[in-house]
């Protein structure tokens, strides 16, 4: 299979690329495009056989969900059954925007889209390619973030390509991503909204909103063998082919840990990596470091992190290691990934 690259601007969508995209999409073909979270790849989220595509694509196991990608708000009744009052608060805060709701389905939506289950993650990105794109393939499209599974999600076009070129008909160009991290994710079906996955959009924030709001306990665990209601609940997901180790403590003991940890790598011959910060980049000296970003804005260090990673299999680094990121809001979603990243490999110091 070619697969097609179109570059798009954002400010001037040329309709006529949007239109070839859609009839992919309803000819039931995989198109993968921007959003302000990560890249997408999109199928027709109403066709079975274009979900079992998507599947096929990343190599991704059949029983985690795809989330519904819509482009205006009265297609939701059409895919799932009730709106809960808490569920119309949190849309008429967050939507269109970086959040997926949890809703319980119709029998319109395939179980092929919703992993085997009687939920589906319905989501409206506010990105203007992403918009257009979903009305042009009919208003319903499934899509995880377009990349082989467990590999970091692309947060540019690039890696799209690295990934995707050959499995797919087209990718729609729309050049970098501003948030960098998937979607925060929120169940509606109980009476406590529940968290199934940290993203741009905060438990205080939803909180603001609709009152308590709960985490699933298992966002962190390493033992989790929970069947998944949201994509990337259960498996080993963000990773680059460096074996990547977190270092969590005081700064300065960090550092000299990581310090130890470079040292002794080296010694052994290996081509070694760190994720640091504005405020550390300094007090390392390995083959490639990277500031995510500072961290008195943390929202940088969310938008660099998958591309550092990514960064990392381009330089051959083997062996990398990471400042920890812990605390409220956004620093949730960012160590969630980054403990992934991990294989939940942690060093306390």
């Amino acid at each position: 299979m070619i697969t097609r690259v179109v570059k798009q601007n954002e400010n001037n969508i040329d309709s006529s690329v949007m239109a070839e995209a859609g009839r992919i999409i309803k000819d039931g073909g995989l198109v993968a495009f921007p959003t302000e979270t990560v890249y997408g790849l999109g199928g027709d989220a109403l066709n079975p056989e274009s979900s079992k595509k998507i599947y096929a694509a990343k190599g991704r196991p059949s029983d985690n969900p795809l989330i519904v990608h819509i482009y205006r708000f009265e297609d939701l009744r059409r895919i799932v059954k009730n709106v809960p009052e808490k569920a119309q608060k949190i849309m008429d805060a967050f939507w269109p925007g970086p959040l997926t709701i949890v809703f319980e389905k119709t029998d319109e939506v395939p179980y092929e889209t919703t992993g085997g289950l009687d939920t589906v993650a319905v989501r409206f990105p506010i990105h203007p390619t992403a918009m257009a794109f979903i009305e042009a393939a009919g208003g319903f499209v499934a899509a995880p973030s377009a990349n082989l599974s467990g590999r970091p999600s692309p947060t540019l076009a690039e890696y799209v390509i690295e990934d995707m070129d050959s499995r797919i008909e087209m990718i729609i160009d729309g050049g970098d991503i501003p948030i960098g991290l998937e979607s925060t994710i929120v169940d509606v079906t109980g009476e406590i909204p529940m968290i199934l996955r940290p993203g741009f959009v905060t438990k205080e924030m939803l909180e603001e909103v609709v009152g308590e709001v709960s985490v699933d306990p298992t966002i962190l665990d390493v033992n989790c063998t929970a069947r998944p209601k949201a994509p990337g609940m259960r498996y080993r997901h963000y990773a680059p082919k460096a074996d990547l180790m977190i270092v969590r403590g005081d700064e300065d003991r960090v550092a000299d840990e990581i310090r130890r940890l470079l040292s002794a790598a080296k010694a052994e011959g290996k081509r070694t990596g760190v994720i640091c910060t504005d405020e550390t980049i300094g007090k390392f000296d390995a083959d490639v470091v990277r500031s995510a970003g500072s961290r008195a804005d943390m929202s940088s260090v969310g938008a660099s992190l998958y591309r550092i990673l990514r960064e990392f299999d381009d330089e051959n680094v083997e062996v990398a290691f990471s400042e920890s990121f812990d605390g409220d809001g956004f620093c949730m979603a960012i160590m969630n990934r980054l403990v992934k990243a991990a294989g939940h490999r942690i060093l306390e110091v």
